[in-house]
């Protein structure tokens, strides 16, 4: 032979794929095996420079080598396609797309690579038509977990579930399988049934388990109660999970997310920063820890973020739903360009989508920003989406719609405070329903005595029905306890409101104590001292615009990515 193909599987076996490719195109050309001559090796050639592509991470130059493979695979005779399938009964190697047995090709394992490739493409629907020309009997654990995502992706939850449950009855170590099992509605005790519990007719069961350890089974009532909302319930199981496995970064990030969706910012930023101690290095639901840092107005940790994750894996979705939080404040089409940007790398990433809406919310298009809201909630139903449902309803003067999303809100969060407050927020948009406003105001405290949102919304209440002292009373008692510029700045609006602008200023100089980053507190500082000073604060101003500055964070961010 002119080119020595096991050479090539050398090459593939040690990860040298940009040797191994260069190697296979003197394979794939050679004359000896050309199609007429020998078409079987000319089919195992083009297969093995395919895995060589796909290392290198060139999915269309591989799909096209696996494509042609499978076309020729279709013209050899039938004698020799029967010697290679009875061949692969002794292969020993893995379907994985680096690797394929030198001496047999299978043509459903082609067909697999080939879907791979069009999930590296985000060509979805192309793969899930050929991961479903493979037979059933035919799949293996991985394909079946493949074939879950993608119907998964396609909404056909049905076979998905099929999938999934199928994967879990081979091994109940499949995380992910659990999560998504959850995440259809399936029960805790209907996937703890998938578990195979007695040996097979070898007399050792699947992947050496006979029982499930307890900490399987709580992982999997953690995840089926945060499915159904039951975030408390979830949060404790995975709390509990933590004890017996401390510092378990996976835990630890399941458990700063839900915070995040439900509203506890604080302690999800808390929980963020500890997985970040423990590996610095992981990117998973880092863009949820940007969207906390920038509602928090942290600059400083958001811009390390940014700056860390740019080092770690600039191509992530993740990464782009950061820069979007970073730029948000100083060039929001940059940062709807970014949230944009991270959508067509996944768009299943949930906060791509909050981002995205809140930038268009800020833009003041709420039409645009409704569908990006509603995108979000379809994946999955959180406070953010509703909240963001909410706004934009309302900007549109859709109060009906408003009102419905709001109450779902309380259907899908049953004793959030946070619901409760959304409700609110929707009657007071009327004259006619601040009253009910106030009701759930003052319900959402009862539930959740320290809920600062619930309070602000009350005071500002208060101020709109003229009851400015009745809102200072309420921010003043909260101040007892908690040290939050936010409500610093409450206390600043309402004493600026009644000319107390002494009283106002001391409050916006306290609040920016707290948080020296506060945009609000600064605007208010400036906005009061114009007052002071006997000038009209609404007067135009001309602004300076430094292009040299911006000129140079731009290249500065270009040489990051």
């Amino acid at each position: 032979m002119e080119v020595p193909k096991d050479q090539m599987t050398t090459l593939l076996d040690n990860g040298l794929y940009d040797s191994a490719q260069l190697l296979g195109c003197f394979l794939v050309s050679s004359a000896i095996t050309n199609i007429e001559a020998n078409p079987y090796m000319k089919v195992e050639n083009l297969v093995l420079q395919g895995d060589a592509l796909f290392g290198e991470k060139e999915f269309r130059r591989a799909l096209s080598m696996y494509k042609q493979a499978l076309q020729h695979c279709k013209v050899i005779p039938k004698q020799t396609t029967s010697y290679s399938r009875s061949s692969l009964s002794t292969s020993s190697r893995s379907s994985s797309p680096n690797s394929i047995n030198v001496s047999a090709i299978n043509e459903n394992e082609v067909k697999f690579k080939i879907a791979l490739c069009y999930c590296a493409i985000s060509e979805n629907r192309a793969a899930l038509l050929e991961m479903e020309g493979i037979p059933p009997k035919a799949r293996t654990l991985r394909m079946n977990l493949t074939l879950g995502k993608l119907y998964r992706i396609s909404r056909h939850n049905r076979s998905a579930i099929a999938c999934y449950k199928d994967c879990l009855r081979h091994s109940p170590y499949i995380l992910e399988a659990i999560t998504a099992l959850a995440e259809l509605g399936i029960s805790s005790k209907e996937i703890l049934s998938l578990f195979p519990q007695t040996p097979n007719r070898g007399g050792r069961p699947p992947f050496d388990h006979v029982d499930t350890p307890r900490w399987l089974h709580l992982y999997v009532e953690a995840q089926c109660c945060i499915a159904s909302n039951d975030y408390k319930g979830g949060l404790d199981l995975f709390s509990e999970l933590l004890q017996r496995f401390p510092n378990n970064v996976h835990i630890m990030l399941e458990i700063a997310k839900v915070e995040a969706v439900i509203g506890r910012n604080d302690e999800a930023i808390v929980n963020f920063e500890k997985v970040r101690s423990v590996d610095p290095y992981v990117v998973t639901y880092m863009d949820e820890y940007a969207m906390l840092l920038k509602a928090k107005s942290d600059q400083a940790k958001l811009n390390k973020l940014v700056h860390d994750l740019l080092n770690i894996d600039p191509a992530r979705a993740e990464v782009f739903v950061a820069l979007s939080a970073l730029w948000e404040r100083k060039d929001e089409r940059r940062a709807l360009s970014y949230a944009e940007k991270s959508l067509r790398i996944d768009d299943r990433n949930i906060s791509g989508y909050i981002m995205k809406g809140n930038l268009y919310l800020s833009l003041n298009r709420p039409d645009v920003a409704a569908t990006a809201f509603r995108a979000a909630q379809e994946l999955r139903p959180d406070l953010r989406s509703c909240q963001g449902l909410v706004r934009s309803y309302l900007a549109l003067s859709k109060s009906k719609e408003a009102l419905f999303t709001a109450r779902e809100a309380m259907k899908v969060m049953p004793q959030s405070a946070k619901a409760l407050k959304l409700v609110g927020d929707v009657h007071a948009s009327s004259s006619g329903g601040r009253e009910k406003a106030r009701k759930f105001y003052e319900s959402a405290l009862r539930l959740e005595p320290g809920f600062l949102g619930a309070a602000l919304a009350l005071a500002e209440l208060h101020v709109v029905e003229g009851r400015n002292k009745d809102a200072v009373s309420l921010l003043e008692r909260y101040l007892k306890d908690w040290a939050d510029d936010s409500l610093h700045i409450k206390l600043a609006q309402v004493f600026a409101a009644s000319n107390m602008l002494s009283d106002a200023l001391s409050h916006y100089q306290a609040a920016l104590r707290i948080n020296p980053q506060n945009e609000a507190a600064k605007k208010g500082l400036d906005r009061l001292e114009k007052q002071m000073k006997g000038m009209d604060p609404d007067a135009p101003e001309e602004e300076e615009e430094n292009e040299a500055e911006d000129a140079e964070g731009d290249q500065e961010e270009t040489e990051l990515l």
